[in-house]
């Protein structure tokens, strides 16, 4: 699937932090057929508190706004190669004239696909690895009150 060769992404990118937790707002493009775009805000959140995970907001001005999250080493790998199953799924265009990707976002009978710019989002993405870096994640858990949620519940705490 590729997009028609007079289409671009409008790559208006704004990058901001608030407590501690990065977001990236970009101008993107919904792809609704061969010729036919409609323009999309996207808004890109990471939380360190939640590192796994990157929370992507999708709407159209005055319109109803989506918000899906998506696994950050998915979103990460599927700037480069193709990434994830099922009902999220990322891959380069593989255009030549500009580093864009698809993400194809599914749920139940309805789907729809996103013409991402690469340069904002990998730089963007970036810097989430360095406030948290792969493979420390999951440092900090508590992994026996984890255990124990899991097996009774979560505990309440009495004075």
């Amino acid at each position: 699937m590729s997009g028609p060769s007079g289409s671009r992404p409008d790559v208006s990118a704004g990058r901001t932090v608030r407590r501690g937790r990065p977001r990236l707002t970009l101008d993107i493009e919904r792809v609704l057929g061969a010729t036919q775009r409609q323009a999309i805000s996207a808004e890109f959140r990471f939380d360190p508190g939640s590192p796994l995970v990157v929370c992507a907001r999708f709407g159209i001005e005055g319109g109803p706004r989506v918000l899906w999250r998506i696994g950050r080493d998915l979103l990460r790998q599927g700037l480069s190669s193709g990434s994830g199953h099922g009902d999220v799924r990322i891959r380069p265009t593989g255009r030549e004239d500009r580093a864009t990707a698809w993400l194809l976002l599914a749920s139940g009978d309805m789907a729809a696909v996103f013409e991402l710019p690469v340069p904002p989002l990998a730089e963007w993405l970036e810097h989430t690895y360095a406030l948290v870096p792969a493979g420390h994640e999951l440092h900090g858990v508590d992994w026996d009150a984890t255990a124990a949620d899991l097996l009774d519940g979560p505990r309440t705490r009495s004075d």
